[in-house]
């Protein structure tokens, strides 16, 4: 029976990637001179820090320039407030998300539920959803329909077995 896993993951590499490039720009950029304007990645997070509100969307723009460029979906990330921090400065945490939890374990479920493919079902396992079928071809249909639709999550499909 053919099955396919939906994943949810961001690829640690690439951000580490973007995030050397990011703050190599920041380095040399003449806006960023004498801001204190740092980027870091730490576990599961990046953590920015800058010395004003305007400097700090600036900051995640260029990240987010960088991350767009080597294919990281921004849909994998979520951004918490902007704290203050010592010396008058502020600093952001921006989550990588990995997994999918429950309720949009949930409403992918019924999402291929609803399409009423005779012969395919899908349960939740873990972080992952496993989708088992009959034929590969209603397998294939549900990819292309979760493609099509948004989750709010990049969603990735692996382990495709016959």
């Amino acid at each position: 029976m053919p099955t396919f896993d939906v994943v949810s993951e961001v690829d640690l590499q690439e951000v580490r990637n973007a995030v050397d490039q990011a703050h190599r720009e920041v380095a040399t950029r003449f806006d960023f001179k004498d801001t204190g304007s740092t980027i870091e990645l730490g576990d599961g997070e990046i953590q920015l820090h800058s010395s004003t509100e305007d400097r700090l969307r600036a900051l995640v723009q260029v990240l987010e320039e960088k991350l767009v460029k080597r294919n990281v979906s921004l849909k994998g990330l979520t951004y918490e407030k902007v704290e203050e921090a010592s010396k008058g400065t502020v600093r952001q945490k921006v989550l990588l998300a990995a997994g999918i939890d429950e309720a949009k374990a949930r409403q992918v479920n019924r999402f291929i539920k609803d399409r009423g493919v005779k012969g395919v079902s899908s349960q939740t396992q873990g972080d992952q959803i496993r989708v088992s079928g009959k034929k590969r071809d209603d397998l294939q249909n549900v990819i292309a329909a979760l493609k099509e639709e948004d989750f709010g999550i990049p969603l990735q499909f692996k382990n495709f077995r016959d």
